[in-house]
Parts: structure tokens; sequence; C-alpha cells
């Protein structure tokens, strides 16, 4: 089935050794630049083999308007219509018939019937096209083919075709078990490229671009492919080239993005009317998947848009980007596949060789839940029992895993792997993504599935009623026509209903609602369904007086516009939630009022019961409370009757070891005494107990703990009777062996004593010096272990000398201390020969009359 029309194609070259390769082996990688034909003839040129004994061939295309555009032209090349020899199947649309051979589909489309039949018995081929974009999708079908193919297929194998345009194809053909590469080398006319000044990602776009077209306008003949981030930015540019262009008729400009009818997207694709031109206005969609007509130039903003899961939040953010090296090549050979065109690039050549070489893998940053979810509904707890090219990343899978037992979709099972509940087994056969879908059965069980099935159509597309307000029940008030709806968006009021409808029929076929609803307001049923799909995204008024600032379920925060109608309400169920990475408050996009009540009832599963044992920085004293929470926001608390000793403790512990031991009522005294114990201790070691602050703080709970029960506020520590607590840490006879090895004063030949400060190391004797007269020897303690550091000190107590050598200080430094003090200090005895005068405390005068 080969048409000779097709016969001029690059790809044609290659197809004999396509057709070898796959009748020797069961694993291909094709690699074919854009308009090369691998998409199209590639398939057809398949149909006939052999080894396919009358199976289908499936060709796997990213995008819908990708899969519609590939079947109609190749039943074209065959003299048909869609729906005979080839059809497709993409969301709101199928054409196929018995006859039917060839089926175009779209991703999640594949993994619906990998997990209704994993052999794919009926299936001979499935071709991965365009794979380089490395959808989350694509990845996941690829697994899920090669483990089904090996686990379930009898008779013939089921054979696996991935073709790409820019593809690490090394990569790909040892994960197929070193399958065969081939290459065709394609055709490309020549394109001119022309750079244009540096730029960040924080400058308008919008003028930049419309400069660009109206001066490729100017230079270049033929239609214009413009890139653009997004729709946002589609819409801007054209209405600054409808400004601008004024009443020109040949020149039309047309949107495409994904979220057009297929009508519109079709009429972008195809050939302009004679003596017109087209611009036409795209995100990537247009990058590799599609040939547009009459193309021979491109303008290229060179940045694109993508969804940046962020694990610590839980939050999906869409963030622009600039596109890879890969990217902007793709996009520039767009202008060279019928003659040789121009491409310009808004952005310097310098930037262009800093662009990072490939796009990073949707896998490694998307939110992973209906990755998850059809991973466990295949059977697998642990992504790693798959093969991949890229393993997803731990901890995006476990916050996606989270979101699913929230969802009542999962449970840890008694391995602590999760395992798939009946309600999951429902939302895994339903195709959309997990938190729709439960919206979708919890709206059956309260009798309000025509409001769920509408609310998720809307959550499934970008609502451009958005700029009216948070409150999401004004949008659905157009779409139940209780408001009008403005003719621009009729088209967006049409997809969303027919969406609507066949979620209908999705979620009747799957789910049987209870028998007796849930009782539901009218007024709360928008609150309740949306804390039900987004329960991490349930929000609570903080108390500050704004009534702006909200605290999220997740603990994140959030803010709301405060000149919107929403503002102020007490609790709001969001739905959309923006921010950037880093933040610490997101911005709320659209919610709905929640009525708490409904935690009493239908939302009674999101409501977590914990005890709060713990100590209360902010109050200082101990609580003890049972407490209602929605994730991580307190809904309400009582106190417990029964406190649990082993919390309490640890409380009470954990607020010493926060505050540290000066927590305690430590006098000067008990200092004295902590540190002649301590002194003794690293002397001996074990026979006396270590008192530093590491060892008392890791021993609380041996010689504080039992001492701890009258225990509940800060001030409470304050009464501890801390000196019997340490003293009971000596057992007898230590308390007399300290007061003879490490004493608190000591004897001087004065016939008086002096107090010892066990706080410096090594410890101080302070002393007037004449008390020390005819002392020879520096006074030791603990059996002559430790000598003390000596202070002689002046009448007035000012250190004279410190020493650990007094016999030194009366050979040599005495002199220079009498000849300076003897004059200022004349009435205190200052002799000649300090070793042979008598000790004294007092003056000379006191020292004759005694």
């Amino acid at each position: 089935m080969y048409p000779q029309e097709t016969s001029q194609l690059p790809i044609s070259a290659v197809l004999g050794d396509i057709r070898q390769q796959l009748r020797e082996r069961h694993e291909l990688v094709l690699q074919a630049p854009p308009g090369a034909g691998k998409t199209t003839v590639v398939p057809l040129a398949l149909l006939d083999e052999s080894w396919l004994e009358g199976r289908k061939i499936l060709v796997l295309e990213p995008r819908r308007m990708a899969a519609t555009a590939a079947a109609t032209r190749m039943a074209q090349l065959l003299g048909e219509t869609p729906g005979q020899t080839v059809g497709y199947r993409i969301r709101l649309d199928t054409c196929v018939g018995e006859h039917t051979r060839i089926e175009v589909i779209t991703e999640g489309i594949l993994t619906r019937l990998l997990q209704g039949d994993p052999g794919l018995e009926d299936v001979g081929l499935i071709v991965f096209d365009e794979f380089h974009e490395r959808n989350l999708d694509s990845d996941l079908c690829l697994a899920l083919a090669c483990q089904g193919r090996e686990l379930f297929r009898e008779g013939s194998p089921l054979k696996l075709l991935v073709m790409s345009a820019t593809l690490d194809g090394e990569a790909v053909s040892a994960l197929l078990g070193n399958a065969p590469i081939i290459t065709s080398e394609g055709r490309q006319f020549p394109v001119e490229t022309h750079f244009g000044a540096p730029y960040q990602l924080r400058d308008p776009i919008v003028p930049r671009v419309v400069a660009a077209v109206q001066q490729a306008l100017q230079e270049q003949s033929g239609s214009i492919l413009v890139f653009l981030p997004g729709q946002r930015e589609i819409s801007g540019v054209a209405r600054e080239l409808a400004s601008t262009l004024g009443d020109r008729r040949d020149v039309s400009v047309t949107p495409l993005y994904g979220g057009l009818s297929l009508d519109k997207q079709q009429q972008a694709v195809r050939p302009a009317p004679e003596n017109v031109r087209k611009v036409v206005l795209s995100t990537n969609v247009a990058e590799t998947s599609l040939t547009i007509e009459g193309v021979t130039c491109v303008v290229d903003s060179g940045l694109v848009r993508e969804a940046i899961f962020d694990p610590p939040t839980g939050m999906t953010r869409l963030a622009t980007r600039r596109v890879s090296r890969a990217s902007a090549h793709q996009r520039l050979g767009r202008a060279g596949r019928l003659e040789a065109g121009h491409c310009y690039r808004l952005w310097s050549d310098e930037q262009h060789k800093r662009l990072v070489a490939h796009s990073t893998p949707e896998i490694l940053q998307a939110d992973l839940s209906p990755l998850a979810l059809q991973l466990m509904a295949w059977g697998v707890s642990d992504p790693q029992e798959l093969a991949w090219l890229d393993l997803p990343p731990h901890a995006p899978y476990q916050q996606a895993a989270s979101v699913l037992e929230q969802c009542g979709a999962v449970f840890r099972n008694h391995g602590a792997q999760y395992q798939l509940t009946p309600h999951g087994v429902r939302l895994a056969q339903m195709p959309l993504h997990p938190r729709l879908a439960h919206m979708l059965l919890v709206g059956c069980d309260i009798h309000a599935s025509e409001t769920a099935c509408l609310l998720a159509a809307l959550l499934s597309e970008r609502n451009p009623l958005a700029e009216r307000g948070v409150d999401i029940a004004t949008t659905l008030a157009v779409l139940m026509g209780e408001q009008t709806c403005e003719p621009r968006y009729q088209g967006w009021f049409k997809r969303t209903w027919q969406q609507t409808r066949r979620f209908a029929r999705i979620a009747t076929d799957i789910h049987k609602p209870r028998r007796f609803a849930l009782e539901v307001a009218s007024g709360d049923v928008l609150g309740v369904l949306l804390a039900s799909a987004y329960p991490d995204r349930i929000a609570r008024l903080r108390d500050n007086g704004a009534g702006t600032d909200y605290r999220l379920s997740s603990g994140r925060s959030a803010v709301i516009p405060q000149e919107d109608s929403l503002a102020g309400q007490e609790w709001l169920a969001a739905a959309e939630i923006g921010g950037h990475v880093g933040e610490s408050s997101d911005r709320i996009y659209s919610a709905s009022q929640l009525n708490p009540r409904s935690f009493q009832e239908v939302l009674s599963t999101l409501v977590r019961e914990e005890d709060q044992v713990e100590w209360d920085n902010r109050s200082e004293h101990f609580i003890a409370e049972r407490r209602a929470m929605i994730g991580k926001i307190l809904l309400s608390s009582r106190p417990l009757t029964e406190v649990p000793q082993e919390a309490l403790s640890d409380a009470l512990l954990g607020v010493i070891r926060r505050k540290g031991l000066e927590l305690l009522p430590w006098t000067p005294q008990l200092q004295q005494w902590r540190a002649r114990v301590q002194l003794l201790h690293d002397l001996d070691g074990s026979p006396w107990p270590d008192l530093s602050d590491k060892a008392l703080l890791n021993s609380l709970e041996h010689w504080l703990l039992p001492y701890l029960d009258g225990v509940r506020r800060l001030q409470d520590f304050g009464k501890l009777d801390l000196k019997a607590i340490l003293s009971a840490m000596l057992s007898w006879p230590a308390p007399l062996d300290l007061e003879r090895l490490a004493p608190e004063r000591i004897a001087v030949p004065s016939g008086g004593s002096a107090s010892i400060d066990y706080s410096q190391q090594p410890p101080v004797l302070a002393v007037k010096l004449q008390e020390m007269f005819g002392c020879q020897e520096t006074p030791t303690i603990a059996k002559g272990q430790v000598a003390l550091q000596v202070h002689l000190l002046s009448p007035a107590q000012r250190p004279l000398q410190v020493t650990q050598d007094l016999a030194g200080f009366w050979r040599t430094g005495y002199l220079e201390v009498k000849k300076e003090m003897k004059g200022r200090y004349p009435k205190h005895p200052w002799p000649d020969n300090p070793l042979e005068a008598t000790a004294t405390r007092h003056t000379k005068r006191r020292a004759l009359d005694s």
C-alpha cells in the first residue's frame, strides 16, 4: 500500500532498510528530520508486511491536531476518507471502522488500551512518532508497552518503532535492547538566519514580535509562521497586527494552539487563499508535528511556556523559558520545507550559543499524579520495576502518591507500599487528571454530576473569563446560561459543553452513585467539589485584619486581590494558584467559597485528628489537645483528658534542649559545685559524673525527668531544687570526697581561708599578697594533681601578679611589685624578705596592736 506519489519524499530512500530490519528485529529507531515524510509514509509502507498477520498498526502522536492531520493525509494518499483503512482516536473524536488497519491515536488513549489489554493482541506494531518531544505520556506508554509485550504477549511479538526528528538515538536503542538505528537525511532547503538584538526574559515580547513580522512581510514573500510561548502572547500579537495591518486583504492572521477547536486549527494549517499570505501565530505545537502549507519564513520569539511541578509546594507553575538549541533548529527548519527560506530570531547570536542543547523531558519536571495512578493500575508500586529513559524522580513521585491518597485512590498496605482502592481503579479508567476524575465521582455521590462535569470541563482548558474575578461561580454562570456569553467566546462555550457531555457519559459508565445522596446545599456544591479535587489548596483566612492573606492546607501562604468579591471569606476552595519558585506566598486565581460545615459530612475524610502534646513557644507553656486538621490548617481543638506520659516527657525535655540548660535555676554556688565535680571527672573519669552541657543534655531522661512532674509552664522550671537533683547524682561517699579533693575554700598562711573559683581553668585562688608571705609552694588540690592559679591581690583587691610558681615570684617578681606598690599603700607591710615575714591580712598598725 505504498502510494507512488510519495516516492519523491526523502524517507523513501530508507523504506527498504526499515522493512528489512523489522522483519529481522522487533525494535527499531528511526531518525528523520521534519518534512522527510516519516509520519505518513512509513505506516503505509509497512501495512502489507507478512509479520503483521492482519493486525493493526498504532501510530502514536503527541497532539490531537497532529493525529487528525496524519490520519487525513494517509487516507488521502490511499484515495479514501478517514475511518476506512486509516482512522484516528483522539479526545472528543473517534473515526475508525471495522476495516481500519492503521489507527493514529494520542498518548492517553494508548495508555488506556494497554491497561485494558497489556499484550495488545490485535496490534502488530506501535509507532512512537515525534518521540523527541519526550512527553510524559509517551515515556509511560513506551515503558508499559515494553513490559506488556514481555509478560502478556502470546503468539507473534509486538514490534516497536520509535521515530524522531532530533533524538539521542543511542539511548533509545539501548533501552530497546540495542535496537538498530536508521537515519534519513531528509530534504531541507537552505534557510537564512537573521538574529536580533539581545533581550531578557522579563522584556516585553509582543512589540518585538510585531516589528519582526512587519519586517518579514516587507522583505520576504510567502506565508509566515510565528512561534510564541502561549495564548496570551498570541492574542496580544494578533491585536497589534490587526491594528497595524488595517484593511489589508492580502494578509491573513490566524492563531494556532491546542485550546482551539479542530476546525480553527485546520484553518491555520490549510493553504492560504490565492494572493493571500498567512501569518500563523503558533505555540510550539507547530515545531515538528504539522506541515503548514505555504510557509517560507519563520519569526521565532525563542520562548516556550512549560508546566513545572514544584514538589515542596505541590504546585504546578507555568514558566516561560528560552527554547533549547534543538527546538530552535526545528523551528528554523519550518521555513525550508518548500523552498529556500528565512528565519528571524529575536535573540542575538551570542545568546543562541548559550541555549541549552535539549529541552528537559517532561517526566523530570511535571506533575506525576496521572503517571503514578496508571502505574499502580498496572500493578507497579515502584517505578524502578519498569525500563525508562529517565526514571521518574523520587520526590515528585511521592508527592503524586500523596495526592492520590488524599483523593482516596490509594492506601498503604502492610508492606508500606501504595495500592489502589476500588475508587482508584475507577479513577484510572477515566481519561482526565485524577483530581478531576475524583471530583466527577464526588459530584455523582452528592447528585451534582452536571455541575461536577461542567467544572471539570472548565478546569481542563484555559478559562478565557478568568479576568472577571477569582470566583469561579462567575464563569459557571455564563456556561449555565445565567449570564450572557459574548460572541467571541462562543467557540469556547461550545467546546466546554461538548467536553461536559463526554465527562457525563464517562462518569455514568464507570460509577454508580450512592442511592441516597450526601446532602449538600446548592450554595455549597462548588466549594465541596473543588475541595475534593484540590484538598491541598483549601484556604483559611489569616487573622491579620487584611482580608486577603490565606493559609493553605499544604502549609503555604496565598493572597487574593483586595478588590475581589471573595476577599474576606473565611474559607476558600482554590482551583488555580500561581506564583514563582522560591517565593513564600502564592496568588489565588480561581476559587469558590467553602462552608466549613462540609467538613462534618461530605468532606469528613479530609479531616485528620492528631494529638498535639508539645511545648508552645509563644505562650511558654505545655499544651495537650486533640486537633482536627485540614492538612496543616487547624479546624478545631479540645483539651486532652489523658496525656500520654511519653509525649509529656518528650515535650518537656524538648524545650530544655531547644532553650538550653540556662533555663534551669542555676545559682553561682551551684555552678561552682558543678565545676568542682566536673574537674574531678576530668581527672579521674567515671567515679565522678560528667556534668558538662553536652553530657547533661544527652542524659536529661536519667537525671532530670523524674523531677518534672509538676512542670507545665516556663516559670515552673525555676522552682526546681536543682542542687538536690544534681547532688543525687553523687553516690556515697562522693560528697565527702568532694570536700576533701576539691574544697570550696583553702587555708592560707595568714591563718584565714580563701575561696577557690572553679569556673576557670585551672581553678583560681584569689588572695591578698600579704596573706601569702612565707609560702614558697603553690597551693594544690586533688591530691596535688592540680596546681591552683594564684591571683595575688593588692589591698584594693586588684591582681598584682597571676602565677602558678610562688617561689619564682618571690625571687624575681616581688621586688618590682614592692617598688611600685609600697608608696601607694604605705600602711600595708612590704618587707624586703617576704619568705621570712609574717603573713597577715591586716595593715602594719593592726599587726603591731595585735
